[in-house]
């Protein structure tokens, strides 16, 4: 892939062609960690993939958000990004599923593979009931990890109270889909 030079000289060029290339080699090997580790676990885990209930992210109002008050709960994670037709066309379904969940229902999660600058005033006009955090690419790499390869979106995760993977699906979720994962436990 060829990037543009700037006119600054090809100096910074090749320095940003190296720097791309390293960041797309990091993803590659964490993608392959993930999809590796996915093959060998068994059925019931008490982490999603190393880690996961160690992550944390920070909300568009700069407060962080711990994967770990999540644990022990069944946990929706939607990964989405304003960009994203279908992402922006499920919110609203998934705002209703979460506040029909309430407490002591399965607690969903948004994580925005996007930029604050893009995700605040999007929420501003389509406020969700449920919590956002900004992921980033690292968040991209999660979502491989959970089963993601692709690297599509909008890609949700069901994770049971137990850490294990109970439910994925890419593209856009459904009625059923929520009606059938709220008796996840």
């Amino acid at each position: 892939m060829d990037l543009p030079e700037n006119s600054g000289g090809s100096e910074s060029g090749a320095r940003r062609r190296t720097v791309l290339w390293g960041a797309v080699g990091g993803v590659a090997v964490v993608a392959g960690t993930g999809l590796s580790w996915w093959r060998q676990s068994g059925p019931s885990v008490a982490e999603p993939v190393p880690g996961f209930w160690a992550q944390q992210w920070q909300t568009p109002q700069d407060a962080p958000l711990a994967m770990r008050q999540f644990q022990g709960r069944p946990v929706l994670i939607n990964f989405w990004a304003t960009w994203c037709p279908p992402c922006v066309e499920e919110l609203p379904l998934l705002d209703r599923f979460a506040a029909a969940q309430g407490d002591k229902g399965v607690q969903v999660l948004g994580l925005a593979i996007d930029r604050k600058e893009a995700v605040i005033p999007f929420l501003q006009r389509v406020p969700l009931r449920f919590p956002v955090a900004l992921a980033g690419l690292s968040g991209a790499d999660l979502g491989r990890a959970l089963g993601n390869l692709a690297g599509g979106l909008p890609f949700t995760v069901l994770i049971a109270s137990d850490g294990a993977v109970a439910q994925r699906k890419m593209g856009r979720v459904t009625d059923e889909d929520l009606s059938a994962w709220a008796a996840v436990k």
